[in-house]
C-alpha cells in the first residue's frame, strides 16, 4: 500500500467510479460519516441498494439529516465509526468518503476493528480519502492543517490489512475537482462547519482569504484534488 501516487492524476467523479466498481444491487450499504448526505442521496436515487444506513457522529448535522423526508430506502443514525450500530455480519458495503481521519487517532484501529465486524464475508469497504496535496490543501492547512492525522488513517488502514482482518482489493489514485464561486462560498462549506470549531484570527482569516483569492479566476476558483481509494474486502 502507498499513501500518495504523484504520476496519477486522472480527472474522475467518485460517484460514477463507485458506481461502476461497487455491486450495490440489492445490497445493504453503511455509509460512516455521510455529513450532509449529499453521496447519500446520489447513491440512493440510483434506486441501487436494498437498504443505506448513514452514520454522522456530529449532532447538529444529524439533526438536520433527520428532516430528509424523501429517501425512504436511507435511515440516519447517530454514532461514530469507532462503535457502529449495526451486528456483525450484517453489512455488504461500507463507504467512508474523507471521513477516517476524522476519527479519533487513537481509535482509528477501533475503527477499522468495526468495519470488519459488521461487513459480511466477502464484503467490501470504500475507503477513500484525500491526498496530502494540491492546491486547495495549502488553502485549507493555513488553519486545519490535516497532514499528521491523514497519515495515521492511512498507517491504520496498512494495520487492518497486515492483520488480515481486511484484504486490499485494489489501490485508486485520481484526482476530482472542487468548484468554488467566490470565498464567501469557500467560507461556508469549509470554515463555517458545524463539525469542527475552527477558530481564525482576522490576521490568520485574512492570509487564509487572501491565499484562496490568488487562485480566482473570473469565473470562481477551480481545484483539483488528489484522492486515494483503498477497496477493502472481508475474508471469507
Amino acid at each position: 500500500m502507498k499513501i500518495a501516487d504523484p504520476d496519477r492524476n486522472d480527472l474522475v467523479n467518485e460517484i460514477r467510479l463507485m458506481l461502476g466498481e461497487l455491486p450495490f444491487d440489492g445490497a445493504r450499504v453503511l455509509e460512516l460519516g455521510c455529513g450532509r448526505a449529499e453521496k447519500t442521496r446520489l447513491l440512493a436515487e440510483t434506486g441501487r441498494p436494498a437498504e443505506i444506513v448513514a452514520l454522522e457522529v456530529d449532532k447538529i448535522q444529524h439533526a438536520r439529516n433527520l428532516e430528509i423526508a424523501d429517501l425512504p430506502t436511507v435511515s440516519f443514525r447517530h454514532g461514530g465509526a469507532e462503535a457502529i450500530p449495526a451486528d456483525d455480519n450484517s453489512v455488504d458495503i461500507v463507504l467512508m468518503f474523507k471521513s477516517l481521519h476524522h476519527v479519533p487517532m487513537a481509535q482509528m484501529d477501533r475503527a477499522l476493528r468495526e468495519i470488519a465486524r459488521v461487513l459480511k464475508p466477502g464484503g467490501l469497504a470504500w475507503i477513500s480519502e484525500p491526498v496530502y496535496a494540491g492546491d486547495l490543501n495549502e488553502v485549507f492547512k493555513l488553519f486545519h492543517d490535516e497532514k499528521v492525522v491523514r497519515e495515521a488513517a492511512f498507517a491504520a488502514q496498512c494495520r487492518a490489512v497486515d492483520s488480515g482482518s481486511l484484504l486490499l482489493e485494489r489501490e485508486m489514485f485520481f484526482d476530482t475537482r472542487s468548484f468554488f464561486e467566490d470565498f464567501a462560498q469557500f467560507d461556508s462549506r469549509m470554515i463555517r462547519v458545524t463539525h469542527t470549531n475552527h477558530q481564525l484570527s482576522p490576521e490568520l482569516y485574512r492570509q487564509v482569504r487572501e491565499k484562496f483569492e490568488s487562485c480566482m479566476t473570473a469565473g470562481g476558483a477551480t481545484f483539483l484534488n488528489p484522492q486515494r481509494v483503498d477497496l477493502l474486502r472481508k475474508p471469507t
